[in-house]
């Protein structure tokens, strides 16, 4: 995200994260209820995957509309190959 002006946003959301894990740790220590702790891990997999969404969003918006307006086929059909590999992880 090199290219984002503002990631104010996505870091305040990694830093939320960032408490509910620690928080989630905690529950663990303190031998809270399994379910509880469960309730606490889906909350974070969501958090997750809204910063993944919000990252993706900036990456389409600046790297890749960048690499389509350079012109360069070859930076274009890097920046496609990276966002094809990462679907297929994702996949996995």
């Amino acid at each position: 995200m090199a290219h984002c002006k503002d990631n104010t946003a996505v870091v305040n959301r990694l830093r939320r994260i960032e408490g509910q894990v620690r928080g989630v740790a905690q529950m663990v220590v303190d031998d809270r209820y399994c379910i509880d702790i469960l309730h606490q891990v889906q909350a974070i997999k969501v958090a997750l995957g809204r910063a993944e969404s919000e990252i993706l969003k900036n990456h389409a918006a600046h790297c890749v509309a960048e690499a389509i307006a350079s012109g360069s086929e070859d930076e274009q059909r890097e920046k496609f190959g990276e966002l094809i590999d990462l679907i297929e992880k994702a996949k996995r």
